[in-house]
């Protein structure tokens, strides 16, 4: 067991800069760790901005060269909330250079890039990890204990959505309505999610999709300080597509960053044999159950707080029962179990590495080839 400190980059200081930064302050403060994290570097581009978020958020030195961390001795895991792009050169380089990474999702714009950083991944000395941060809700921990031990049986359907309302014609033009930049829209900024979810519940894998379809609404956004001045989007606004899974599951997916009055609603609901689960993030604490052994005559949806130490996953290490927790504690609890598997020791749920993400990688892709040709893809065909 590794119980040297573990010296910590992060490359990227927007939302999801603070998001991450902010587990790194809070993880020790809940989590007994193997090592001790340290926020050493963090790297951005705007050098004011940068000076000002490195000294709130409690880093120690700060540089506008991402390249700086590939070269720094000091540095044993590096983190990229970087956009989608960026996280190919950036991670290969960083793999190379002998540091772990942990990358945010999706892992890429595109199944090639993706495609090298899992090669550069398994000729690497260090580890690598994707931010698929919903899998550490306790409630999600819960059910993914729920299908393991055969409680729902063999299953039949997975639904999932993730809507969200602030993609409007009003929203400016960024990185995210590029198609080089970003890949793909609401399917790759939302979606990935949901197909990663469906793969880690039910350990399962994606045969072919169906059929799938994406609409860009607003293919005219304003530039940010311009007046009069558009930006041209290229990507899907809303997406949906319908797929089969290796055990048989039927499964059908939507993603939209369209969709009002949904803020952050990201649902997940598997039907097997025995019984159903359904999870909301807008209401992430719960967990919704229902046993069929319970019969049409009592049966139904039970909620089920998953906030109870010692029954469901992470909740000892925060507060009393049902006192509840929120969208920054899933980054938390991820980064405890990145420093516990760096350290020798398990993690409370399994992490997601950049192979397993290349394979939610894949399903995406398969999605955007069966949008844009109009036909059923296997996904044996998508390597």
């Amino acid at each position: 067991m590794t119980t040297a400190p573990l010296r910590i980059g992060l490359i990227g200081q927007k939302f999801m800069g603070r998001a991450h930064s902010n587990a790194l302050g809070q993880v020790e403060r809940f989590f007994d760790l193997p090592r001790k994290p340290l926020a050493k570097v963090v790297c951005g581009r705007d050098a004011e901005e940068l000076r000002a978020f490195a000294e709130r958020w409690g880093w120690e030195r700060h540089t506008t060269r991402w390249r700086d961390l590939v070269v720094d001795e000091e540095l044993d895991l590096v983190d990229l909330v970087t956009p989608n792009h960026l996280h190919g050169v950036q991670a290969i380089e960083l793999l190379k250079a002998g540091k772990h990474v942990a990358c945010e999702k999706p892992l890429s714009h595109d199944i090639e890039t993706a495609r090298e950083m899992v090669r550069a991944a398994k000729q690497a000395r260090g580890r690598s990890f994707v931010w698929f941060n919903y899998r550490r809700c306790p409630a999600v921990g819960f059910a993914w204990n729920l299908i393991q031990s055969g409680r729902i049986g063999r299953i039949l359907h997975v639904r999932a959505s993730y809507l969200q309302d602030w993609g409007g014609p009003e929203t400016p033009m960024s990185w995210r309505f590029a198609k080089k930049t970003a890949g793909s829209g609401a399917l790759g900024d939302l979606g990935a999610h949901s197909v990663d979810l469906a793969r880690f519940l039910t350990g399962d894998e994606f045969t072919q999709i169906h059929g799938a379809h994406g609409k860009t609404f607003y293919p005219e956004r304003p530039l940010a300080g311009a007046k009069k001045k558009v930006g041209r989007s290229n990507v899907d606004d809303a997406f949906a597509f319908i797929a089969s899974m290796k055990g048989g599951a039927l499964a059908t997916f939507e993603a939209s960053r369209v969709a009002g009055p949904h803020q952050n609603d990201n649902t997940i609901e598997i039907n097997g044999e025995l019984g159903s689960l359904r999870f909301c993030f807008e209401d992430m604490n719960r967990l919704q159950f229902c046993d069929a052994a319970d019969g049409h005559r009592e049966g139904g949806w039970r909620s089920v707080m998953c906030t109870s130490a010692g029954d469901h996953p992470y909740a000892e290490n925060w507060w009393p029962d049902a006192h509840g927790l929120g969208y920054e504690h899933t980054f938390v609890n991820m980064l405890a179990d990145i420093v516990c598997a760096l350290g020798g020791r398990e993690p409370k749920l399994p992490l997601p590495d950049f192979e397993d993400a290349y394979q939610t990688q894949r399903v995406l892709a398969a999605a955007q080839i069966a949008a844009k040709e109009g036909r059923a893809v296997k996904l044996s065909s998508v390597r």
